[in-house]
């Protein structure tokens, strides 16, 4: 039987079912029909023809429940090369259990009801790029060797990827002997890609292992979304991302970095990681910002976080890279490490809440140099970067220019009240009433000023006030010890005290012979 050719509707590369101008499924030959379109008589021969392992072509094909069980038991749910590309299942589509030994592609496929893919094991790459998935879609368990893509997809129900594991080079001894061990699905670490991928339910990713990296570019979640125990080789890329439901991003574990660079989050965004570069660039997080993080860096440049937010350093060290053109209305950052960045480029300081935080000191010991005073002993006290980068004193501050004096005199001055500790809010009015002074021109006020920062530290340097009062009562001191050591010798005063006394005793005795006389 020879069929007629004809133009496909869509712009496709296979020929295309003669039995109705609007079917896009491949013609099986010798019938030139698709598989939906053969009698009973002729469905029951082509499936006698099917062996485990061998390859399947059902593109563009309307497939029910029973016709997709039928050919799955065919071919002993051990597939080669899976063609499922523009298919229609317009049943639930169950293939749990199913060994893939070849690429598997489910391009522009469309999952009228549930789409199970439990425990199943893609032994090389699959796509199901541009896939509709009208109800739940379940990868729950299964493993991909090879490269794993989710580009543009739609899962109107539930996605369901936990303890999947994708990228994986083995997944047991039973494969080891397999002919494809070596072939192009066995690079050790693949990528699994969710480019703009959109999730209306659900999506479930606890407990799902990825070799190499994630990548949800500007996917969106409309609904919660959950990483818990995940654990990515590589990086966890959410560039661009919407999360328009909690997100719950750990605890996983993330060997790289997790981009979530301008991400945009309506609701509650959680942060459970450690060991890696965590990017929150021109995010804006609507919801609460909830980040702990242990041996970790995060950078915030022009990140946007409203409500009550905190950044936690859960245990290692917490190094905060970046803050410049940071909007929070209220952040409060634990246990950071604030040495090398600067503050000087936030946006509403007075936003921001520092406890135990890690700041700058100036340089230890003596420092000469050639203008006035040429010899100075700086004390120790908690510095911003901004004033260690103005200084020269070899911090990188913002990205931005060094700011003047005065800037950093109101930049000291906004940031005092949001720190915790008593002895640093002391350190943050020092140094604003210092860089008040160095910004202040020659004149009255510096002087002033000069003198005020000499004699008691502005007032919070009670030792500096103590030791101008003890220099007082030493030279005070000093000056009786010198009077007291000018006086005549005491012999001539004795000599003194003694005629004044005799005198008046000889008058006396020649008073008293005159009367007798």
């Amino acid at each position: 039987m020879t069929s007629r050719s004809r133009f496909a509707p869509l712009d496709v590369v296979w020929r295309t079912c003669d039995a109705v101008p609007e079917c896009l499924g491949i013609a099986h030959e010798p019938y030139g029909r698709c598989l939906a379109h053969l009698t009973p008589a002729e469905v029951a021969a082509f499936l006698r023809g099917l062996a485990p392992g061998q390859s399947l072509d059902l593109r563009g094909t309307l497939l029910s429940e029973d016709l997709i069980t039928r050919v799955l038991d065919g071919v002993e749910r051990r597939v080669g090369r899976a063609r499922f590309d523009r298919a229609v299942f317009t049943g639930p589509a169950r293939f749990g259990e199913v060994v893939f030994a070849a690429d598997a592609s489910f391009d522009h496929a469309r999952f009228d009801r549930l789409a199970s893919f439990y425990g199943a094991r893609f032994l090389c790459n699959v796509s199901f790029r541009e896939a509709r998935f009208q109800r739940e879609f379940s990868l729950h368990g299964a493993r991909v060797r090879g490269h794993a893509a989710f580009d543009h997809v739609t899962v109107r129900g539930d996605a369901l990827f936990g303890a999947a594991l994708f990228g994986a080079a083995l997944f047991g001894e039973a494969l080891v002997g397999e002919a494809l061990v070596g072939g192009p699905g066995n690079t050790r670490f693949q990528r699994a890609s969710f480019h703009r991928a959109q999730f209306h339910g659900f999506a479930v990713f606890d407990g799902a292992v990825f070799h190499g990296d994630a990548a949800f570019r500007s996917a969106r979640f409309h609904r919660a979304v959950s990483f818990r125990d995940a654990d990515c080789g590589a990086s966890a890329e959410f560039q661009g991302a919407h999360f328009e439901g909690a997100a719950y991003l750990g605890p996983m574990r993330i060997a790289r970095r997790l981009s979530l660079a301008g991400v945009r989050a309506c609701a509650p965004l959680h942060i459970d990681t450690g060991g890696c570069r965590v990017v929150l660039r021109s995010a804006a997080v609507l919801g609460r910002l909830a980040a702990r993080l242990s041996d970790a860096e995060i950078d915030l440049h022009g990140a946007r976080v409203a409500g009550l937010s905190d950044v936690t350093r859960r245990s290692g060290r917490l190094r905060v890279t970046s803050l410049d053109g940071l909007d929070a209305d209220a952040l409060t950052l634990t246990g950071a490490d604030l040495r090398t960045c600067g503050l000087g480029g936030l946006r509403r300081p007075e936003g921001l809440r520092l406890r135990e935080c890690v700041f700058a000191a100036p340089p230890g010991g003596l420092g000469l140099r050639l203008g006035w005073p040429p010899v100075r002993w700086w004390s120790r006290r908690r510095v911003i970067a901004d004033e260690r980068l103005w200084r020269g004193w070899g911090a990188q501050g913002s990205d931005g220019p060094a700011p003047d004096p005065a800037r950093l005199a109101v930049l000291y001055e906004r940031l005092g009240p949001g720190v915790d500790d008593a002895r640093v809010a002391a350190d943050f009015a020092f140094g604003a009433m210092e860089m008040r002074r160095q910004g202040s021109p020659r004149g009255l006020m510096r002087l002033l000023l000069s003198l005020y920062w000499l004699a008691c530290g502005y007032g919070l340097r009670a030792g500096r006030a103590l030791g101008w009062l003890a220099l007082v009562a030493a030279v005070a001191a000093g000056a009786v010890c010198w009077a007291a050591g000018v006086r005549p010798p005491d012999r001539p005063a004795v000599q003194r005290a003694r005629v004044g006394v005799v005198r008046p005793v000889a008058s006396f005795s020649h008073a008293a012979h005159g009367l007798a006389g």
